[in-house]
């Protein structure tokens, strides 16, 4: 699926960057009707990352959006608004040490079934910083090499929610420490399975293409001793971010973007020390394969 081909006849469709991305005008959330709703997906496919701006919708009428993706991911370690438990409400004020997602990953990536997408909405933002870059996992695959590919292609890795091992970084109750309003959204996930085996390589499930599946949650490849699979984790996790597989999504009030997590890996930029407010739901997604 090629992102140049399509023509629509309600949106317009403004690429951010050569690898991915693409801003949408044309879509209003909060009237949004069916044939416009089927070109922002079909756009959404092929971009991977869509951005609306402007966009003044309530939480209601962010979940009915949400919705007509699939049902709503619950995350099993994060507790959601009392009012709209199916939205994640990330707050970040000044002088919070933590900043929720700054790591590259790609989101549930743990869970037996991980997030097919992801949508944030903007209610509060800084003056300046506090984007989101984003980095195309087909492209990542497909700069690989043949020899790398073949030398990977039935590998799986394992993914824990919370068991990090790169970087030395702690638990999540330890991170949540430097920011006490997501500290206090934390949960214990009881019997929820937040640890899965994944292809490193997988299959879109409807455009087809391989992507390169990695992210901070990875710990290990699965049959590898760990001197042999950490030099490769190194690699792929570098390989994977490079600038030209890239796009950099700037917020301001109103902004909403959504994000396929079977093709990207997503990382929030920590280079602000202002309130930013935003409401973001999950789309529950299938096995990879």
């Amino acid at each position: 699926m090629e992102r140049s081909t399509a023509v629509y006849n309600h949106i317009i469709v403004s690429p951010i960057a050569g690898s991915m991305g693409a801003e949408i005008q044309g879509a209003d959330l909060a009237n949004l009707e069916g044939e416009v709703f089927e070109e922002l997906y079909d756009a959404w496919l092929r971009n991977h990352v869509i951005v609306l701006r402007d966009q003044d919708i309530t939480p209601d009428q962010q979940l009915a959006f949400a919705l007509r993706f699939g049902e709503i991911h619950y995350h099993p370690y994060m507790q959601g608004m009392d009012d709209n438990p199916e939205i994640l409400e990330i707050v970040k004020d000044p002088g919070d040490q933590y900043t929720f997602g700054s790591s590259w990953h790609t989101d549930q990536m743990f869970n037996p079934q991980p997030a097919k997408a992801t949508m944030l909405y903007a209610k509060e933002t800084p003056c300046s910083g506090g984007d989101t870059n984003f980095a195309n996992m087909h492209d990542a695959y497909d700069a690989l090499s043949d020899g790398m590919k073949s030398m990977l292609a039935d590998v799986k890795s394992w993914c824990s929610g919370d068991k990090f091992k790169q970087g030395g970084r702690p638990r999540r109750k330890d991170r949540y420490a430097g920011n006490a309003k997501m500290l206090a959204k934390l949960r214990d996930p009881g019997k929820l399975q937040t640890e899965s085996a994944h292809p490193l390589f997988r299959t879109h499930p409807e455009t087809g293409r391989k992507a390169l599946y990695i992210g901070n949650h990875v710990k290990s490849l699965c049959e590898f001793d760990e001197a042999e699979a950490e030099p490769l984790l190194n690699y792929l996790r570098a390989h994977s971010v490079r600038p030209e597989f890239t796009c950099r999504v700037s917020w301001e009030p109103g902004t909403l973007t959504v994000w396929d997590n079977r093709s990207v890996q997503h990382f929030a930029i920590a280079d602000y020390n202002e309130r930013r407010r935003m409401h973001r739901i999950t789309i529950a997604g299938d096995t990879p394969f």
